[in-house]
């Protein structure tokens, strides 16, 4: 025997339990050797496309728009395609149907008095666009994305020729029966949905579907039936997760937030949440209170409110953030080791004078009518407020849907992720001036870069899962606060969050909060390096992307930094961020030849996009761009392949030799 063959009789007897596992799958040598023939094969196909979204913030529809047109992926390769044959016209209806197969099937069959001629010419070109979309992966693979009740249909149709002689006719003829069966429909928005489907191969999003915006439920549902997507939580995303969780102060801070937007569909029509509660005591405890910094700060394009309607929302609002006020400094009193700087702002206003007073010095205040505040002990809840914390905290316990949202979270989710040489996180790695990466005490133990994001990952999910002790549960319940406040959580890293001062005083130097070290440093090419090594990131280009912090394209700042070594995707889809950023949001788009970064500008909306067609403008910008297309063998998943092959050639020397029995 060879010394080769001595080396892989040792290795087969080493992993035999492995092999034996394996070979229940692939019972023979001809199974094995043909499972390695298509893996081979596969590492040798493009890669797929990845793309990196960011604080969608409940924009549901911009959102929605961007997936259905794969971020201009899809208008791009019909340009490519059909720029000599189509008008501009027929290119922007044809990518409309795309979009929108249900919605524009609608209007063109009300329009057109004979289908017949629209029906044929759409499936060929819907057909050779799904050609070009799915031609970077397997059959095997496409055949997965398609409606079983149309598999055997579309199969035919992607896979065979029309112009060849000798299956011209056999297609036609499959095009007219479609028709003639009435089955052309459901067939266009079978091929535009898959199309849909493939132009994305994975999608990343880097926390914060919540706030602000009015369908972060939308967006949940849409995840929900999403394949291949995971999700980098963001502070709002904790925020939402720890209210599901039972945490009265988060609960007040979603309240508090959805009522400063007017954004009351994600907490009623999305969560049942019931607002009847607070509105009642609102307008019985601020019933003469104009509420002037409480009014809702209200989008463009948001459904128009009459000034009673605004006033409620602004009693609402300043009620439930009394109430916030009164129990984060119960919380922080409970949690002395958190150092939470200021947190309890009421005890240092002097009622009888109106005034707030800081350090020796007073300052001016906004309003001083606090009817539900004993001066005596400012942060006690009167017996209204404890009432109605506990019918807000039922209503968030009992939402099946929220919990349902929080549960995809958790299954998609963790604080951060490594894919494809790219390190992933929402907001910040805690560190100190120096550059190095800060240990971070939690119930005793330091931790700090990879291992802090992995134990705080596993402290959320402890809030929620059974076998937590109850006193380790109650903790992890407390710490989502910490979380969205704390000055050394990875999802805010500020010295404190100046929410009470921002309503009540006019002096903007209180309002401050300074930004920890990472946010300083993170345009250092060595500090960026540094990070990616403690985290294990392989690979001659790698990267660091994070959201979180919107990039001001419109002052000039660039989302490229460290020498393109991070990549910072906060382009601002929140109708609020708009005027601050310039822009409407980023896609960062990783594909096998590099990538590009896609600066959106604001969507209308979607009726307007299916009735005029109107599209996101996107404006592409080359980031980094390869010498050679990367193929699968270049990725994560291709390294995972390499390894299954070289198992199963083991399991194939097995059965060769008599090491393993064939079945079958």
């Amino acid at each position: 025997m060879s010394a080769d063959n001595q080396s892989m009789t040792r290795q087969v007897e080493q992993d035999r339990r492995i092999l034996e596992l394996l070979s229940q799958s692939f019972p023979n040598a001809a199974t094995a050797s043909t499972e390695i023939i298509n893996l081979e094969a596969i590492l040798n196909l493009p890669k797929g496309t990845e793309h990196f979204v960011a604080d969608i913030h409940g924009e549901h529809e911009a959102f929605q728009h961007i997936l259905k047109n794969a971020s201009g992926t899809i208008k791009r390769k019909i340009k490519e395609r059909y720029a000599e044959t189509l008008s501009k016209e027929e290119i922007r209806e044809l990518c409309t149907l795309i979009y929108y197969p249900e919605e524009k099937l609608e209007l063109v069959t009300a329009a057109e008095n004979n289908l017949t001629p629209w029906y044929e010419t759409t499936l060929f070109r819907l057909i050779e666009v799904c050609r070009i979309i799915s031609s970077k992966y397997t059959r095997s693979k496409v055949r997965k994305a398609l409606p079983q009740e149309f598999a055997y249909i579309l199969e035919e149709l992607l896979h065979e020729n029309a112009e060849d002689k000798d299956k011209g006719d056999y297609i036609h003829r499959i095009i007219e029966t479609v028709i003639s069966t009435e089955q052309a429909g459901n067939i266009i928005k079978a091929l535009c949905h898959v199309i849909q489907h493939l132009a994305i191969d994975q999608l990343h999003i880097l926390g914060d579907v919540f706030d602000r915006g009015p369908g972060a439920h939308l967006i949940m549902d849409m995840l929900l039936k999403y394949k291949n997507f995971d999700i980098q939580w963001g502070n709002h995303d904790a925020l939402w997760m720890g209210a599901a969780a039972g945490n009265d102060c988060c609960i007040m801070n979603v309240l508090r937030l959805s009522l400063r937007f007017g954004n009351m569909a994600t907490l009623e029509d999305g969560y049942g949440i019931n607002l009847v509660p607070l509105a009642t005591f609102a307008m019985e405890h601020y019933g003469d209170d104009p509420c002037t910094e409480f009014m809702p700060k209200l989008a463009e394009n948001q459904h128009a409110m009459d000034e009673k309607e605004q006033l409620l929302l602004a009693r609402m609002h300043k009620a439930v953030s009394i109430l916030q006020f009164k129990l984060e400094e119960q919380m922080t009193e409970a949690h002395p080791d958190w150092v939470m700087e200021r947190i309890g702002t009421l005890h240092h206003i002097r009622p009888e004078e109106g005034v707030y007073e800081l350090d020796g010095k007073t300052y001016a205040m906004n309003s001083c009518h606090f009817p539900t505040v004993d001066w005596k002990q400012p942060y006690a809840l009167t017996e209204a407020e404890e009432d109605l914390r506990r019918q807000l905290h039922h209503s968030f316990r009992v939402s099946e849907k929220l919990q349902r949202h929080v549960k995809c979270l958790f299954d998609h989710g963790c604080m951060y992720a490594i894919v494809n040489s790219n390190l992933l996180f929402h907001a910040s790695v805690p560190m100190n001036d120096d550059g190095t990466l800060k240990e971070i005490t939690l119930k005793g133990e330091r931790y700090k870069g990879l291992q802090l994001m992995k134990r705080i990952g596993m402290i959320m999910r402890s809030a929620f899962t059974t076998d937590t002790p109850e006193a380790d549960k109650k903790w992890a319940k407390d710490y989502f606060w910490y979380l969205w406040c704390g000055p050394e959580s990875p999802l805010f890293d500020k010295s404190r969050m100046t929410t009470f001062e921002r309503y009540f005083l006019t002096d903007k130097t209180l309002h401050e909060e300074i930004k920890g070290a990472y946010y300083r440093l993170r345009n250092n090419a060595e500090v960026c390096d540094r990070i990616m090594d403690t985290f294990g990131v392989k690979g001659e280009h790698r990267h660091i992307i994070n959201g979180h912090v919107p990039v001001h394209v419109a002052a000039g700042e660039t989302p490229i930094k460290a020498e393109g070594r991070l990549m910072v995707i906060d382009g601002g889809f929140a109708e609020p961020y708009h005027k601050t950023t310039g822009i409407a949001g980023y896609t960062l788009v990783y594909h096998s030849r590099g990538f590009q970064l896609i600066q959106h500008e604001p969507f209308r909306s979607t009726r307007e996009a299916i009735v005029n067609g109107t599209d996101i403008k996107s404006e592409v910008q080359i980031v980094e761009m390869t010498g050679q297309r990367m193929k699968v063998r270049d990725t994560d998943r291709g390294r995972y392949i390499m390894q299954q092959i070289s198992e199963l050639r083991e399991l194939l020397y097995a059965y060769r030799h008599g090491l393993l029995k064939s079945r079958g």
